[in-house]
């Protein structure tokens, strides 16, 4: 009986059988009344027998008295008391009960001290005589008569509360059963087969339960294996990334690295172009072969620690901007930057360029949707604690989900067919400096991203912890 059915039905046999007692006082001392105004109403229709004849033989007086059920009866006409019919009586009236007012709690003192008094004893009993054949009318009886019809009553009364105690609660364990136990075992054994294999988005429950609790239930599990599945999708997308980008990095650096000795020829080149270009196609292959070195780290746990140091930061600008020029297919974007001449910042150049490169690429490539006119514009300054750097454009804005998952790897990407890699990356790179990327802010007159670098060296100290092998930078650097 350690199932829930098996203890409410306990429980519920208990429950009815208490409210059957309770009803059973009432009922027994109503029984007891019932009897005695019975035997006074026998009583009185006796006693009109010797009124009629005015002399009766004592054995028809007996037969009378017998078939009431009493000693003798007493009536009251016309303020005289008569004793009507009589018998012996075999012992002195134990007590007297008036049955013309009585209070509740009279009627059920008197009924549970009769049903467990074993003696015979003489009682009297005083009533109204029926259909107002008098004043009062008195008689006498036995209570073990009395006593044996109360027990009669009481033990058919407890049969019958046992046989509806049974049925109650056989109904009510088979709608407890239905509506609750068989429900619960369902989600329980949905959490079974869904612990057994959580990437199986077919063993995801189905709400259905109609007792709202339930439902809730159902409803905040759907809710926790739709995300717990979602998030393990996406693992697996990573892993699957970070083995595939394992399998190409090798060839594609030997690629890059050949690429680079080529362009070291190219530099020698006489033509303006050339030699104008060049320097920047050596920076952009290097880079190449530098992240291909890192083998796409964020497919590990964590980024590289940046390797701070003091970069010109109109430097990185020039060089982010210069590259997104060259990718414009739409002769009516721009690009604009507002660095203070000579601002010097303390930072990792190659993941900045990264950060940068990212936010400048996301704004490029918005304007490039709308096939309207754009720009692109990346403004810096500084106060006494942190470098602000903040990249904004003038397109049309970040949709609702973009938002609502910026940061977070492929889910965050606001242009069909984005991985929603890039926000993530610059995000977490900013982070490994100590500082912050935010959203500040979107709408139809475009998106602007604030990046903070903070200017004190306390901030670096978490991402340059010695167990990864990074010391702290130089207050000098």
């Amino acid at each position: 009986m350690n199932t829930l059915s098996g203890r409410f039905l306990i429980l519920t046999v208990i429950f009815v059988m208490l409210a059957e007692v309770l009803i059973f006082v009432p009922s027994i001392a109503r029984f007891r009344e019932d009897y005695l105004l019975a035997r006074l109403e026998r009583a009185q229709i006796a006693s009109l027998v010797l009124l009629a004849e005015n002399e009766i033989s004592p054995n028809l007086e007996s037969e009378l008295l017998e078939n009431a059920g009493v000693y003798n009866v007493v009536l009251r006409r016309d303020e005289i008391r008569q004793l009507v019919l009589a018998s012996p009586i075999i012992q002195p009236v134990f007590d007297t009960y008036d049955l013309r007012e009585p209070t509740a709690y009279d009627l059920i003192s008197d009924a549970i001290q009769c049903l467990f008094d074993t003696e015979e004893r003489v009682i009297r009993v005083i009533g109204n005589p029926t259909r107002d054949a008098g004043l009062l009318i008195e008689i006498t009886l036995g209570t073990q008569d009395l006593r044996a019809a109360m027990i009669d009553y009481g033990i058919r009364i407890l049969i019958l509360s046992a046989v509806i105690s049974v049925i109650t609660a056989f109904l009510l364990f088979i709608a407890v059963r239905r509506l609750l136990v068989t429900p619960i075992q369902g989600v329980v054994e949905n959490m079974r087969r869904y612990a057994s294999a959580p990437e199986d988005a077919r063993h995801i429950i189905k709400p259905k339960a109609g007792v709202s609790e339930l439902r809730q239930a159902e409803d905040a599990l759907y809710s926790l294996q739709t995300d717990l599945t979602a998030s393990l999708k996406q693992k697996d997308r990573l892993a699957a990334l970070g083995a595939a980008v394992a399998k190409v990095n090798h060839d594609l650096r030997n690629i890059l690295t050949s690429a680079q000795l080529f362009t070291d020829r190219i530099e020698g080149s006489e033509d303006p172009l050339v030699k104008r270009l060049a320097p920047k196609l050596v920076n952009s292959i290097t880079r190449a072969v530098n992240l291909c070195e890192a083998t796409l780290t964020f497919g590990r746990a964590e980024e590289s620690p940046p390797k701070l140091g003091r970069v010109q930061l109109e430097r990185i600008v020039d060089d982010v901007l210069d590259g997104e020029r060259l990718a414009v297919t739409d002769g009516e974007l721009t690009f604009e930057a507002d660095i203070p001449t000579g601002m010097t910042i303390r930072a990792d150049s190659e993941q900045l360029y990264r950060v940068l490169s990212n936010l400048v690429r996301n704004a490029r490539q918005a304007l490039e949707v709308t096939h309207k006119p754009g720009t692109v514009r990346i403004l810096a300054e500084e106060d006494d604690t942190a470098w602000w750097v903040r990249v904004s454009d003038t397109g049309p804005g970040m949709p609702p989900k973009a938002q609502e998952h910026l940061f977070t790897p492929f889910q965050g990407g606001a242009r069909k067919g984005g991985s929603g890699l890039g926000l993530a990356i610059a995000a977490e790179l900013i982070k490994g400096h100590g500082g912050k990327l935010e959203l500040e802010q979107t709408g139809s007159e475009g998106t602007t991203f604030v990046i903070c670098l903070p200017k004190s060296e306390a901030a670096y100290i978490p991402a340059n912890d010695a167990r990864l092998g990074v010391a702290k930078p130089d207050a000098a650097a």
